[in-house]
């Protein structure tokens, strides 16, 4: 219906894994208040810095 695949990550294409669903709606409307009023921090959708392959010993 939506084309959401939530065990790939959108940003690294690497495998997820749910660990909690939050179904209450009081509690998604505190997190969703608390967002609103502090906003999400900016490196939570980071991507790691690309790094060189490790070396290889001989």
């Amino acid at each position: 219906m939506f084309a959401i695949d939530v065990n790939t990550c959108g940003h690294c294409g690497g495998t997820l894994r749910i660990v909690a669903s939050i179904e209450e709606p009081t509690a998604i409307r505190a997190i969703l208040g608390y967002f609103a009023k502090h906003g999400a921090l900016e490196k939570a959708h980071y991507r790691p810095a690309p790094r060189a392959p490790p070396a290889v010993v001989a």
